[in-house]
């Protein structure tokens, strides 16, 4: 089992990994102000999705598996009116995305399957299962930043 295990810690890495790599590679070309504008009327901002990111690992990684104590406001996470500075937030999210591989790599063959619970997540029984959610959570919203990206760089 032990091969299994190195299996799922390494591709769950390399993936969470991609995700931060094609996350900098949208947003580090926008200025703070292009950071935080909303490109329409409706929806949310880049830098309000680098947050909601942040904020979801730190909760259902980082407390929910890592320990970490974090507590989670998420409505402020697309509501902040008084946002940090670009470098602030994607510095948080570094942190986040360094805390979640470290938990990956610290999780043994029998750890995947642990019972897992959180808030606003009756899906995930597992902790296998709460780390495949949020890559993919990770992903859906890069995918909206590259899109916003864009949009931000037409104007």
């Amino acid at each position: 089992m032990p091969e299994v295990n190195e299996t799922v810690v390494a591709g769950l890495t390399a993936y969470y990994e991609y995700i931060a790599e094609e996350l900098h590679k949208w947003v580090g070309p926008l200025s703070n102000e292009q950071f935080w504008r909303k490109p329409y009327p409706y929806g949310n901002s880049v830098g309000h999705l680098v947050l909601h990111v942040t904020g979801n690992l730190n909760y259902y990684i980082g407390a929910r598996v890592a320990g970490t104590g974090y507590v989670r406001d998420r409505d402020r996470e697309f509501t902040d009116g008084q946002p940090p500075r670009k470098d602030e937030a994607l510095g948080a999210f570094d942190r986040t995305m360094a805390m979640v591989a470290a938990t990956i790599r610290k999780q043994g063959a029998t750890d995947w399957g642990k019972a897992y619970t959180a808030e606003r997540e009756p899906e995930a029984a597992d902790r296998f299962q709460i780390f495949v959610r949020c890559v993919g959570h990770a992903y859906h919203h890069v995918g909206q930043i590259i899109y916003l990206s864009r949009e931000l760089a037409r104007t």
